[in-house]
């Protein structure tokens, strides 16, 4: 089974080397979905009885470890140093320094990577309802978004 939760967020940022109107600071009215797979609890009398997990949980670990941090915020790619260093002269500025440029594609793999971790077998491990992330979808408007699947993720080669 798989559910999904919206959340929003409001951040600046930039993509240096675009050839076009992107390469100016500018921000996003951004949409952050995140879509979960497992198994419906069946534990009768229990509050997560016929739920894979509480909407308000999907959207208080999301707010904790992504909404929170990048909202209202600028996102800035470590290597932009003109616009790094020109945030880091603002007192009290909220950036958030990228090892990546913050396209939407990137922002959604970012999100992924931190997200995965906090929603895996939320509920019991392998005897649990094999709870994982499977989707980040980030709009970064209504008409474009960038989609992060646990597919996206090769296994790691010995």
């Amino acid at each position: 089974m798989q559910i999904t939760r919206r959340l929003e967020f409001d951040a600046g940022h930039r993509i240096p080397d675009h050839q076009s109107q992107c390469r100016h600071l500018h921000g996003h009215r951004y949409a952050l979905e995140i879509t979960l797979t497992g198994e419906i609890i069946e534990a009768a009398g229990q509050p997560h009885n016929g739920m894979v997990m509480d909407f308000s949980e999907v959207k208080a670990i999301a707010v904790r470890h992504v909404v929170a941090v990048w909202d209202h915020a600028f996102l800035v790619y470590r290597h932009d140093t003109p616009v790094a260093e020109f945030l880091a002269s603002l007192p009290g500025h909220k950036t958030v320094v990228l090892d990546r440029v913050p396209t939407a594609e990137n922002l959604a793999r970012i999100a992924f990577e931190i997200l995965e971790p906090a929603y895996r077998d939320k509920y019991g491990g392998d005897e649990g309802n094999h709870l994982h992330l499977e989707r980040v979808r980030l709009y970064e408007t209504p008409n474009c978004w960038a989609d992060c699947r646990r597919s996206d993720f090769s296994p790691v080669k010995p």
